[in-house]
């Protein structure tokens, strides 16, 4: 009796599933998995003749019946159903109590998807390909005389009543396109995997070539009408068409040539003919010494260069060779300009002309343009005469702006607005007039292309701190204009410091030194500065009559050894003066050896006076001479006996000068040789 039952139970069973095999759209395995067979092995050798005779002889069964026997079944195996076929069970309860709900959202969601489809496939005279993108644009174009769609296209939305309109119709196109360049991109990414090159590369590239594509593309479409193609499908008329253009060796031709994928997506795309032209441009470029990594950046920087010729791009580099570019360095000049090559040769010798013009020499331009090839190829000859008038405003001639931008090319990179009218309003508030502002430009000329907020500011806001006067700032600028462009914490405070540790020098006094001679913010400390401490040291000057010393006369430190020596050695050892003379007057070593103190010490000698180094070295030889004789003539006044008491032959520098016979330098000279050097 139990055998009986289940065998009642399977053929029960296989009745609902043969139906749901019968029906369309169904699927077997689903249906399978919902009931629970004791032998599946069996089973399946039952079902499987059901099956076939299905498939001879159909038999249509409404969903909404073997909805309702799967949903009586249900309850007596729900305790065997999978986790993975839940949503299937929930969808079937839900189509069990709303029979039409699934079937109505089916034709909503999928309309405008199968008249898309069908409207593709139309054809006039025969049935178009159903490959994705095929498109049959004579009967999508067959509009009636009014301007309305065709009839082909209007008996597809009669049925739903829907009205097509033009903006429907290019919609539609355009996803025909979509499709068929997706389609394009495809085969050619299958076609450079095949070329032995990586997924990642080849799907990067592709992503790179848009404009390729689309041309591609076209060609294909446009083959269709040649009669060896005719019956092709797309794919193939694709595929030919990127075997004819070549475009895969020289893809690999590219990278092995140091080219980035982006720099060759964009080459391929910016190329309009034959895509050979961009080999023959690569070895050119090779010819005039660009280098390898820089190919890519020239070729996608200069616009227009895949347009000229190579004899047109021949007498651009032979033209700037004549000039003063030597041929070695076009490369450097095209790699740092590559809009050097998109001129014409009309442009170029209107470019070169407006430095030449300035007085310029050829070297000077073939220097220039090497240093800043910009100054040549990246402004317009507009912006060109305008900054060139503004520089003739500081008082500079037509052959003097010349020599300037000769010397710093790169003032033509500037702006007016943002950066020299800034800076000019901020020197003439500092105190600099035009004189100023012209030896500035003159003499470093960099200061009118650097930033005013970050780089010039800060180390005046550092000059007033230092204690120097807001009055006598724009005096040190003007005085040593370097001092603008060194950096503040590596170059300007190190000094600072060194001279208030190292030299001596009183905060009181630096910004004195500082403002006296600016030019020691230029020293080197390791090289100049610490190498003359060190000297001056040793002479027996302490440390503060040192620091006295350079706030009175800065520049000491600036000497060289092997002009202190031998001043210091005439003044100890010839001229007999202590150490405390050349601590009173540290400008003794300002003076020359031989055209000032040697000829002024023979004077004195000769006339056996003797003057303090002050009065001796300073002032003009008519002073000098003068002085002299004031001296001689009191000196021979006080010999004889003779006192001057009238106050007005007495002269205003007779309380610091000493008449005395030199007694001392009356001795032997040897021995003169024993005192320290």
């Amino acid at each position: 009796m139990m055998i009986c039952q289940q065998q009642h139970q399977q053929q029960q069973h296989l009745s609902i599933s043969h139906g749901s095999i019968l029906q369309p759209n169904y699927n077997l395995t689903t249906n399978l998995s919902l009931l629970h067979f004791p032998n599946p092995t069996s089973i399946f050798k039952r079902v499987k003749p059901l099956v076939a005779s299905s498939q001879k002889h159909p038999v249509h069964h409404d969903n909404s019946e073997v909805a309702t026997e799967l949903q009586q079944a249900q309850p007596q195996s729900r305790h065997l159903f999978r986790k993975h076929n839940s949503k299937s069970i929930a969808f079937l309860d839900n189509l069990s109590q709303h029979p039409d709900a699934g079937k109505q959202e089916h034709e909503v969601t999928s309309l405008d998807r199968d008249k898309m489809l069908e409207l593709s496939l139309i054809s006039s005279s025969r049935r178009s390909p159903t490959f994705p993108g095929a498109v049959d644009f004579p009967a999508i174009e067959s509009e009636t005389e009014n301007g309305g769609p065709s009839p082909k296209i209007r008996r597809i939305f009669q049925g739903s009543g829907t009205v097509i309109d033009e903006e429907d119709r290019d919609k539609m196109l355009m996803r025909a396109l979509d499709i068929r360049r997706s389609v394009t991109a495809g085969i050619l990414n299958q076609v450079m995997r095949g070329s032995k090159l990586s997924i990642t590369y080849s799907s990067n590239l592709v992503s790179r070539l848009p404009d390729f594509i689309d041309r591609i593309m076209i060609a294909a479409a446009s083959m269709k009408q040649l009669p060896d193609f005719s019956h092709s499908t797309f794919n193939a008329r694709v595929k030919t068409c990127i075997q004819n253009s070549k475009v895969i060796p020289l893809i690999r031709w590219l990278k092995h040539n140091s080219l980035t994928y982006p720099q060759i997506g964009k080459l391929i795309c910016m190329c309009p003919g034959d895509l050979e032209s961009i080999r023959h441009l690569v070895e050119w470029l090779k010819s005039i010494y660009v280098k390898g990594k820089f190919l890519g950046y020239v070729l996608t920087k200069a616009e227009g260069i895949l347009e000229h010729s190579q004899d047109e791009l021949e007498e651009i580099v032979g033209y700037l060779e004549s000039n003063g570019v030597r041929r070695e360095w076009i490369g450097f000049v095209v790699t740092r300009c590559p809009h050097v090559l998109s001129f014409s040769m009309d442009e170029m010798r209107t470019r070169v002309d407006f430095y030449l013009d300035m007085g310029m020499s050829k070297n000077d331009f073939g220097t220039m343009v090497f240093e800043y090839p910009k100054a040549l190829g990246s402004f317009s000859l507009d912006e060109m005469k305008i900054k060139v008038d503004y520089l003739k405003e500081f008082g500079l001639s037509h052959e003097d702006t010349g020599r300037l931008l000769a010397f710093k090319p790169h003032l033509m990179g500037c702006s007016i607005e943002g950066r020299w009218k800034p800076l000019v309003k901020y020197l003439y508030y500092l105190g600099v007039r035009r004189d100023g502002m012209r030896r500035i430009l003159t003499v470093k000329p960099m200061i009118f292309c650097v930033d005013l907020e970050t780089t010039i500011a800060p180390k005046v806001r550092f000059l007033q701190d230092i204690g120097i006067h807001e009055e006598a700032i724009g005096g040190v600028l003007v005085k040593f204009p370097p001092f603008l462009t060194y950096s503040l914490y590596k170059k300007i405070r190190p000094v600072v410091i060194f001279l208030m540790t190292k030299a001596g020098v009183t905060p009181r006094d630096i910004g004195k030194v500082i403002a006296l001679d600016p030019e020691l913010i230029g020293s080197s400390i390791i090289n100049k500065l610490e190498v003359n401490v060190k000297y001056f040291l040793s002479l027996g000057i302490s440390l503060q009559s040192l620091g006295e010393m350079i706030a009175d006369f800065p520049t000491l430190l600036r000497y060289n050894l092997n002009i202190l020596r031998p001043k210091y050695r005439y003044l100890r050892r010839t001229m007999v003066r202590p150490l405390q003379d050349l601590i009173e007057f540290p400008r003794f070593f300002s003076y020359s050896l031989d055209n000032r103190i040697i000829p002024r010490h023979k004077v004195l000698v000769e006339n056996r006076i003797n003057f303090k180094l002050r009065y001796m070295l300073a002032g003009p030889d008519d002073e000098f001479y003068k002085r002299v004789e004031a001296a001689i003539e009191r000196r021979q006044r006080f010999e004889s006996g003779i006192m001057d008491i009238n106050p007005q032959t007495q002269t205003t520098n007779s309380s610091s000068e000493q008449i005395q016979v030199n007694s001392s330098e009356m001795r032997n000279p040897q021995d003169s040789l024993l005192l320290p050097s």
